[in-house]
């Protein structure tokens, strides 16, 4: 495998789209983002295809997809091959920036960050509907992500039913007892070099190069998903943790439960969007640091519960940690073709 190039069959077609809803963010973070949809190599403006959004992890930013490892595919290189497989049916991918000056944005509305999922919802899926030649239904719209992504890509169908019928997640954030509270004891230890104020690890953090102190990447997603998920309406961040004592903030904690995907199956509101869903993917390494193999079998086991039939749930664990999993991505992607396809049959 060359380290520096792929050939691909298909192409990617680069935007950028000036957002009305971005504009003025709380961060200042820039309204104009780039936004790549990917064509497979029959593609047909005659024709009309299913579509699915790619979304990242936290941190995450648009040019990231095209980053190479060591005897690694980049992920554009891997979702290429899907769409120039014949037995595959055709789709577009759309690959979505929803990045912040925080790390990312969790795909939500927040005082804190912006209107990141109006903008992925009412922005960016009307603009690739009007600018290619799309099934514009929600049985034809699947989301995919990993981590973060693979979060938005379970509350997006729940939220959305009326864009998104389909999903896929890979070691998405859930089950928020495992995955977050561990990290909340670290995040204590590490601020008690800024006498408990997480603002001054803030200043710290921009004024020397990033991630050259062990903590940094451990206190940027305590306060960027705070930011997303425990804002004020005035744009205050709240942690749902005293910073000294490690005590949890009830009422701030509940404020991130209930973007919980395990605990947002539970209300009434999204039963009948999950059991509408046309497919959903939903995967992750069984020694994933997070524990997010223990949410991914909560979350299908509530769709279960919820009486999703199992021919339209794909479920898997597999040997792995949380990273270096791209190589499940174009899984996903044959899989929801499949199955989009079909829903365009019937």
């Amino acid at each position: 495998m060359l380290p520096w190039s792929g050939e691909m069959s298909g192409r990617i077609e680069e935007h950028v789209l000036a957002s009305a809803l971005l504009r003025d963010n709380p961060l200042g973070d820039p309204h104009e983002r780039p936004l790549w949809v990917h064509l497979p190599p029959s593609y047909d403006p005659s024709r009309r295809y299913p579509v699915v959004y790619a979304i990242q992890g936290f941190t995450g930013h648009l040019t990231m997809w095209r980053n190479r490892s060591a005897y690694r595919q980049p992920a554009p290189e891997l979702f290429d091959g899907v769409l120039a497989d014949p037995d595959v049916p055709d789709v577009l991918v759309v690959y979505v920036d929803a990045w912040t000056s925080y790390g990312g944005s969790q795909f939500v509305d927040s005082p804190g960050t912006g209107r990141y999922h109006s903008y992925l919802c009412d922005e960016v899926v009307p603009f690739v509907d009007d600018h290619y030649a799309t099934l514009p239904d929600p049985q034809h719209r699947a989301i995919t992500g990993k981590s973060s992504g693979g979060f938005g890509a379970m509350i997006t169908p729940m939220l959305r039913p009326d864009l998104f019928g389909a999903l896929a997640t890979h070691a998405g954030d859930a089950l928020y007892e495992y995955c977050y509270v561990p990290e909340f004891a670290d995040a204590v230890r590490a601020l008690r070099e800024y006498d408990g104020d997480i603002w001054r690890w803030w200043e710290d953090f921009g004024s020397r190069v990033a991630f050259t102190k062990e903590a940094d990447q451990k206190l940027l997603m305590q306060l960027g998903v705070a930011a997303c998920f425990s804002a004020d309406d005035d744009g205050t961040v709240r942690l749902p943790f005293d910073p000294h004592t490690g005590r949890l903030v009830e009422p701030v904690w509940q404020r991130w439960l209930d973007w919980d995907p395990v605990r947002m199956l539970e209300r009434a509101e999204y039963a009948d969007a999950l059991r509408n869903l046309t497919a959903a993917w939903i995967d992750a390494g069984t020694r994933d640091e997070w524990y997010l193999d223990i949410g991914a079998t909560a979350f299908r086991d509530g769709l279960q519960r919820l009486g999703v039939p199992d021919e339209r749930v794909h479920f898997e664990l597999f040997e792995a940690g949380h990273g270096a999993i791209e190589y499940r991505y174009p899984l996903a992607l044959a899989w929801l073709a499949h199955r989009l396809s079909a829903a365009d049959q019937g």
